[in-house]
């Protein structure tokens, strides 16, 4: 399994620091507003990630923090009237309720700034003490100069840095590269902390050192964001994490790109982005999750109706591949068919290899599983895995799941149709660990269109079973004006579609 390091540039191959397990730690948002489509994006990457990991037998603890003191939430709550925990606490619910709408899964850990004062205060003593950092009336700077790896992860030069930074009118700093560490309160209402430095609250990247720290600590193995965070806040908090412990601070560097709206990076600045409620409104979590999975996740996302419209029509031909299959045998013959493919889906993802050291296990498997199906699930399984551990190539990944949905449609069409309940199972299976839901009805509308079709079907039998095929071809033809299409299956069954 390889994974792109954003700091050193290169797939590397994936060796967690301690033997099965991985330490993974992903920058969460500042709660000050409601979250967008590049929220979507950062945060469905992330869950993918996880999931497959979880998938190919690693014990995964993922941390996903939440900022909840920030200028941005203080000025949110002096516009409002309102108090900064009032304002965070409000948009970190809205945050939450989005997530699990888009079937986001929660955080092993799910930390808030505000709970973990006292572990910042203590780095930025360590700091402090060893020289990384100083006092300058009540604020604390970290110096950037006296650590001689800064600029790696940017690939940027101190040089270019010195450049391009804007000089401050403040005197306070040493050198205009260095960054907050702490700042003093500059008001007695404002929200604040006893420090050894006077009232005040942490700087924006401190936070991420402390929790990282204090839930998993150094090193850990990733440590995942959007892109914009590798400069500054990635590259600040490598440089205070590493002056700190005097040891590596990440193992893999990941970073999700940007999604862009007429080709330029979303961004509340510039007032392009899509709120994740608005998206909801007119798209399912399905869709907009296969919307951003069709592209590789280090790849700019263009945000456009098309490209919703055509991953609507995607998730689509996958849910009716499931409800086709389901409609005919029902969903205990495909629970069952799991059941009987999760051992050999454990084995191939582990080692590659069929189980035939497992003996009466393999005779199991060859006495449910007819040779021709068994081909075809062990070849689709080892595409999917081959995709997603070449850093995650959830398009190619997708391709596997249209693949699987064709064949089991095909299949039902054999001498043999049981066999697409083995090809769906693992559709399903597989789809799960990209994070949709096949099976789910999204809508109460579609269940009762559902139950409409079962009533309409169940009509047209009788008329058939009695000879009366002028009613039954009228049903037919008549549902077919409205684009839904009847499909009479060699067992007797009639499955319907949407075209």
């Amino acid at each position: 399994m390889k994974i792109y390091d954003t700091l050193s540039q290169e797939l590397k191959d994936f060796v967690p620091i301690e033997d099965n397990k991985v330490r993974m730690y992903v920058c969460g948002p500042t709660v000050y507003d409601y979250p967008h489509l590049g929220h979507a994006r950062c945060y469905i990457t992330w869950d993918m990630v996880v999931r497959y990991l979880k998938f190919k037998g690693y014990d995964v603890t993922y941390v996903r923090n939440i900022t909840d003191v920030d200028d941005k939430i203080i000025n949110k709550a002096r516009d409002a009237k309102s108090t900064p925990h009032e304002i965070a606490q409000r948009y970190y619910e809205e945050f939450s309720n989005a997530m699990e709408a888009l079937n986001v899964a929660s955080p092993d850990i799910e930390p808030k700034a505000t709970e973990n004062i006292e572990e910042m205060i203590n780095i930025i003593k360590k700091l402090v003490d060893n020289g990384f950092a100083y006092e300058s009336n009540g604020d604390i700077y970290f110096r950037v100069k006296k650590y001689n790896k800064y600029g790696k992860l940017s690939k940027q030069s101190i040089n270019d840095l010195e450049s391009g930074v804007r000089v401050e009118a403040s005197e306070k700093k040493e050198d205009p590269l260095d960054f907050t560490l702490w700042k003093p309160a500059k008001t007695n209402d404002e929200i604040s902390w006893e420090s050894p430095w006077g009232k005040g609250r942490p700087g924006w990247h401190i936070e991420c050192s402390a929790m990282v720290n204090k839930y998993l600590g150094v090193p850990i193995d990733i440590h995942a964001g959007g892109q914009d965070l590798i400069f500054p806040h990635h590259e600040n908090e490598k440089a205070q994490t590493e002056a700190a412990f005097d040891k590596e601070f990440v193992k893999y560097w990941m970073h999700n790109g940007f999604v862009l709206i007429n080709e330029e990076k979303m961004s509340k600045s510039l007032g392009n982005f899509v709120t994740i409620n608005d998206l909801l409104e007119k798209y399912d979590s399905n869709t907009i999750r296969f919307f951003i999975l069709t592209n590789h996740y280090r790849m700019p996302v263009e945000f456009n109706d098309e490209g919703l419209k055509a991953a609507k029509a995607g998730v689509k031909r996958l849910k009716n591949a499931v409800g086709d299959i389901r409609n005919i045998f029902g969903e205990e013959k495909i629970a069952e068919s799991l059941g009987i493919l999760n051992s050999l889906i454990d084995e191939i993802v582990k080692t590659g290899n069929l189980p035939f050291h497992k003996i009466d296990e393999m005779h199991y498997l060859e006495e449910k599983i007819p040779a021709d199906i068994m081909e075809k699930l062990i070849k689709e399984l080892k595409n999917y895995i081959n995709a997603m551990d070449e850093d995650f190539n959830t398009s190619k990944a997708l391709a596997v799941l249209f693949e699987l949905a064709n064949c089991a449609q095909k299949e039902k069409e054999s001498a043999t149709p049981e066999g697409s309940i083995l090809l769906v199972a693992l559709l399903i299976r597989l789809s799960e660990v990209l994070g949709f839901d096949l099976t789910k009805i999204e809508e109460v509308s579609d269940k009762l269109a559902s139950q409409l079709m079962d009533v309409i079907i169940s009509v047209r039998g009788t008329a058939r079973t009695q000879k009366n095929w002028e009613i039954a071809d009228k049903v037919r033809d008549e549902l077919g004006k409205l684009k839904i299409t009847l499909k009479d299956n060699k067992d007797g069954t009639t499955s319907w579609n949407i075209e």
